[in-house]
């Protein structure tokens, strides 16, 4: 059974009115506990409006979102349940933060469980450890922190709450690169540890490309592919064509299939773009 299933799901703004808008058109997806999924999609393609509907943060035109089961409007409690089983990080989320210490903003959800003291401050430190947050920082306030910093509590405040599914929405957006991979580093890692589901919005196909084992693109409302990195990225000039952009390296090898250097349209990283190369060279030399 997948942890998530959509069944039919629609969103429409302002129904009824000169301003109707369908966000999101009968989408039907599953995901499966343990998957790392990428969505990515240009802006206004539907997939911000999707995620915030798997959390119960928004309610469907139409269709059902059910998680672990549970169809998450069937009662109340399970639409407070859902809070606790999808974990969602939105963009920018250190404009979240308003405890008094970085310890309590991380210890705020888990005390909304009403766990106890005990389990509050193993949480706590575990997160913190996921998200990269030192204990040295525990005291501080968290205006007295640095960008990254206050993104990583932010993250570890979701986390404490052991999440089943956690979705990140542009978690590395603003930050220098340095710290855009060592965030990323920190979820791939949790992901790997948990072994739960994640979802992660990014722009970054590069990002996405690395870390993701299956990819979703959104386009006008509507799941345009569904696949592996390798079987998303094949399709480069349809995601081109949509106004996406894609991985480096498969840019470049879809300049050189231009240019009639014979390599897979599957490429999406550099590692294997270089491995393609090489053979191609030593495939020459032989003769």
């Amino acid at each position: 059974m997948p942890i998530i299933r959509t069944e039919g799901l629609t969103h429409i703004y302002s129904k009824g009115t000169p301003f109707q808008k369908v966000a999101i058109d009968h989408i039907n997806i599953d995901i499966a506990r343990g998957e790392f999924v990428g969505l990515i999609g240009h802006t206004g393609s539907g997939k911000s409006t999707f995620i915030q509907h798997l959390n119960g943060l928004l309610a469907p035109t139409g269709g059902k979102v059910i998680v672990d089961g549970v169809d998450i409007a069937s009662s109340k409690v399970a639409a407070r349940d859902v809070r606790f089983k999808v974990g969602l990080v939105f963009q920018y989320p250190e404009y979240q933060l308003f405890e008094e210490t970085v310890y309590r903003d991380i210890a705020f959800g888990p005390k909304n469980m009403g766990l106890s003291r005990e389990e509050i401050d193993l949480r706590v430190r575990e997160a913190a450890s996921f998200a990269g947050v030192s204990e040295e920082l525990f005291e501080v306030s968290p205006l007295e922190l640095s960008g990254g910093q206050k993104r990583r509590v932010a993250i570890a405040g979701v986390m404490a709450m052991k999440p089943q599914v956690l979705i990140l929405d542009e978690p590395t957006a603003g930050l220098d690169p340095a710290g855009r991979e060592s965030i990323l580093a920190n979820i791939s890692y949790y992901q790997r540890t948990t072994l739960s589901t994640v979802i992660l919005i990014s722009h970054s196909m590069d990002d996405v490309a690395r870390i993701a084992s299956r990819l979703i693109v959104f386009s006008e409302g509507k799941v345009a592919m569904d696949g592996t990195p390798a079987e998303v990225f094949e399709r480069a000039e349809e995601l081109t064509a949509m106004g996406l952009t894609v991985p480096k390296a498969t840019e470049i090898a879809m300049a050189l299939r231009r240019r009639g250097v014979d390599i897979p349209q599957s490429i999406y990283t550099i590692n294997y773009l270089r491995k393609m190369l090489i053979n191609l060279r030593e495939g020459d030399e032989q003769y």
